[in-house]
């Protein structure tokens, strides 16, 4: 594996952890649309690292 490529998988665990804490305090607190981005924002996670259902995407 490139050096690159162990940035894009640190940079997913970031985003995929942003993104359950967003999904949570969002279901916490009743805000919709924080959920909804903690969502999205996971799923970029998920697909930097290379998994998940966006994972072509980059």
């Amino acid at each position: 594996m490139t050096g690159s490529g162990v940035g894009y998988k640190a940079a997913g665990l970031g985003n995929e952890a942003m993104g359950n804490v967003k999904q949570g305090l969002g279901s916490l607190i009743g805000n919709e649309n924080l959920k909804c981005s903690g969502e999205a924002q996971e799923r970029s996670g998920e697909a930097q690292q290379g998994r998940g259902p966006d994972r072509d995407r980059f």
